[in-house]
């Protein structure tokens, strides 16, 4: 409700005045002065109180109407690498008349095996050695097998055939199995999803160029959808040496895609 209208008269010359109510039906004029003499009106008008609540309501509604200006695209990005990893087994096996010789032998073997993993980069946290000893009538055989893990090929091959030269027919050397470790996987994921986000990026730009528009800020990005595949077909050919033809890698490949929202510059707005 609007508070009541308060209009005051004054005739000039006199003293009196009149008060008109919004709500009068007659009025009342006390004064000495002649009805040709001009009168001066003055009206005052209060601010209309709103409630809070009303203001909050039209404020919302306000941000509702208002029209959004921006454009919405989708990116997809597939990105692939090759293994980074890959362990080796190396074994040994020694037959002796007692414990203490088949045990001295296979400590000869893997002392020198151990040390030429070493010359190649290897440390002791990628290195796994196990043992076993088996008795046969009356001699004893051990067997030695050393897991080791690359993260350097050529370093790998390198060392297959320094064992394969020092100790011939008394080293095995197995083919490589290759794999991913799982840091070079998450960097593969997030170069895809971000790689999606820039193709995303380069549509709306275009799109904004051919409309006459400048793209603003980015107002959402949402991944929609994630694949992720390995081909390790290459990783168990048995029948494939390292002296002859090396295995190739398996790769692993991700593909990723997203939604992208990305505002209009408002045109209208002053260049500071």
């Amino acid at each position: 409700m609007y508070p009541p209208l308060l209009l005051a008269l004054q005739v000039p010359g006199s003293l009196s005045s009149v008060a008109i109510g919004a709500g009068s039906s007659f009025l009342e004029l006390i004064s000495s002065s002649t009805m040709n003499a001009p009168v001066r009106i003055f009206a005052a008008l209060p601010a209309a109180e709103t409630d809070d609540k009303d203001k909050q309501q039209g404020l919302e509604l306000t941000c509702l109407n208002k029209p959004v200006r921006e454009v919405q695209v989708t990116g997809v990005a597939e990105v692939s690498c090759p293994a980074d990893r890959a362990w080796l087994l190396v074994s040994v096996t020694s037959t002796k008349d007692s414990i203490n010789e088949v045990t001295n032998s296979i400590s000869r073997r893997l002392e020198y095996i151990s040390q030429t993993i070493r010359q190649h980069g290897v440390s002791e946290e990628d290195t796994t050695v196990r043992r076993t000893l088996r008795r046969h009538a009356e001699t004893y055989t051990m067997d030695a097998e050393i897991v080791v893990t690359f993260s350097e090929f050529k370093k790998m091959e390198h060392m297959c055939c320094v064992l394969l030269e020092k100790l011939d027919k008394s080293v095995q050397v197995g083919t490589p199995r290759f794999f991913h470790s799982a840091a070079c996987l998450s960097e593969l994921r997030l170069r895809a999803s971000v790689s999606a986000v820039e193709n995303a990026q380069q549509k709306a730009s275009q799109i904004a160029e051919m409309l006459g528009e400048s793209l603003g800020a980015t107002l959402l990005v949402r991944e929609e959808e994630t694949k992720e595949w390995r081909n390790e077909e290459e990783a168990t050919d048995g029948e494939r040496s390292l002296t002859h033809v090396p295995p190739l890698l398996p790769t692993a490949t991700v593909t990723s895609q997203v939604s992208v929202s990305f505002s209009f510059k408002d045109k209208s707005r002053k260049k500071l």
